[in-house]
């Protein structure tokens, strides 16, 4: 019997992390997920994907704090090779994130800093200490945005964050080939969750939203989990340093 291969998705507790983490399962990965301060709902992800009879674990990381990192990672190695025998991974789902929304005039040096801190610099630092402790072959998934294309007033400083980590993932392809370790970022629409306060959840987001995407909703939870478990499949072996919206076609 093959070995289960083992993904890490940052913020995983809820929304499209929580999605991305049961598709992977369901896949037949075992899963390590991350939270902030929801420790209960981890354990309840946790407690779904044992039931499918993989292995799971959480862990609480503050995925700002770069200070954290290594200690974050001897924890995690340990347990691992304690519960699997390795303390390898074969996949990194960089999705912990939050959202804000103001105008770029009222955008404050804090509000700019923690979303670098969160979707940028912190994206980019955890991928490199994750790295020694990659199989060869294995595949980063930086969760980038729909809003890093199109542009909607009020999302500035989260967008500028999404563009670099664009950026960001085909360098990780180029640089880290020789390990046969791809990259790819995924960038979903306008998703109903409760991300930045539920704001794609409002009437007035909603039809908005509806009204321009060919598919005629606002994208849920499941259309990203999906996706997420395919590029981390065999048959996705192909794909690399790309970006690919998953926006149901938004301002086509």
């Amino acid at each position: 019997m093959t070995e289960s291969k083992l993904a890490l998705v940052t913020g995983g507790s809820r929304g499209l992390g929580r999605e991305m983490a049961l598709s992977l399962a369901k896949k037949g990965n075992d899963l390590v997920i991350t939270y902030l301060s929801s420790k209960e709902k981890a354990e309840a992800v946790v407690a779904e994907i044992r039931a499918m009879g993989q292995k799971a674990f959480a862990f609480q990381l503050d995925s700002r704090s770069t200070a954290n990192f290594d200690g974050f990672f001897t924890q995690l190695t340990e347990t691992l090779q304690s519960e699997r025998g390795t303390g390898k991974i074969d996949f990194l789902i960089n999705n912990a994130g939050t959202g804000i929304y103001k105008p770029f005039l009222e955008t404050t040096e804090n509000d700019f800093d923690e979303m670098m801190n969160v979707h940028l610099k912190g994206v980019y630092f955890f991928t490199q200490k994750a790295i020694p402790y990659f199989n060869d072959g294995g595949r980063i998934i930086n969760i980038s945005s729909g809003l890093a294309r199109f542009s909607l007033p009020g999302s500035s400083a989260y967008a500028s964050m999404k563009g670099g980590i664009d950026v960001f993932t085909r360098f990780l392809a180029k640089e880290l080939a020789a390990r046969k370790i791809t990259a790819v970022s995924v960038a979903p629409g306008a998703i109903a969750t409760d991300f930045g306060d539920g704001e794609n959840k409002s009437d007035l987001k909603q039809n908005l939203i509806s009204g321009a995407t060919a598919l005629g909703r606002v994208g849920v939870p499941e259309d990203i989990g999906g996706i997420v478990a395919f590029l981390c499949s065999e048959d996705a072996r192909w794909i690399n340093g790309q970006r690919i919206e998953a926006s149901g076609g938004i301002f086509l």
